[in-house]
């Protein structure tokens, strides 16, 4: 049960963190105090996202006793949401190269794992 709540938690937090910078980065003027009035409004949602990453960090490390591990699947999760995102606010494509980059932090995930 505990890497339910780890993927969850971890999706959860850092999709949030990532719509939060994609639209301020498509929708929000980038002057300073246009910025900074956007990133004071956006503190409760980043509280709440970076506790939903704290706590998958926590049961994702209670679930497999290696907090490296844990930390490359978040970063591989980030990677993925961020081709979402890229997606999703400037309709960006992943190209081939895009896709050989995702294929090589695989096979750099599956070696790590190996004894």
């Amino acid at each position: 049960m505990p890497y339910v709540y780890s993927l969850t938690l971890l999706f959860s937090g850092l999709t949030g963190i990532n719509l939060i910078l994609s639209y301020q980065s498509k929708h929000i003027d980038p002057q300073f105090w246009t910025t900074l009035k956007f990133q004071l409004l956006m503190i409760p949602l980043f509280l709440i996202a970076n506790l939903c990453i704290g706590y998958g960090i926590k049961f994702g490390f209670k679930a497999i006793n290696h907090l490296g591990g844990v930390l490359v699947a978040a970063k591989c999760i980030e990677v993925l949401i961020s081709l979402w995102m890229g997606y999703l606010f400037l309709k960006e494509m992943p190209t081939w190269k895009t896709w050989v980059g995702l294929i090589i932090i695989a096979v750099g995930v599956v070696v790590v794992k190996q004894k």
